[in-house]
């Protein structure tokens, strides 16, 4: 007995959404996870930049290039916050994909 039949859904109806679904995608970098890898690849390269900005500018404060330990701040400061946030970002990540590995098929 057909079991699609109770639920007013053919194998076509499938089939159709199953093509139309953008799960096909993610091979192509088109898909959602395609857009989360991106901008989890953005977030990286962003928190390399702060980090080189602050030790750029310690280099400069540390040769006596500059006397601005206003800027010197800043860009630790905003390194220290994008590291930090890159860390949780990829703790949580961590933890879902245990999640995931736990489950029972």
């Amino acid at each position: 007995m057909d079991i699609g039949s109770f639920y007013n859904v053919s194998s076509k109806v499938i089939r159709d959404a199953a093509e139309n679904s953008s799960l096909k995608d993610i091979g192509t970098h088109t898909g959602e996870f395609a857009s989360i890898f991106d901008k989890a690849i953005e977030n990286l390269e962003t928190t390399n930049s702060y980090l080189s900005d602050a030790e750029n500018e310690e280099l400069k404060w540390a040769l006596g290039e500059t006397d601005n330990t206003h800027e010197l701040n800043i860009a630790l400061a905003k390194a220290s916050t994008s590291l930090q946030y890159t860390v949780a970002v990829r703790d949580k990540v961590i933890e879902a994909y245990k999640e995931i590995m736990q489950m029972q098929i």
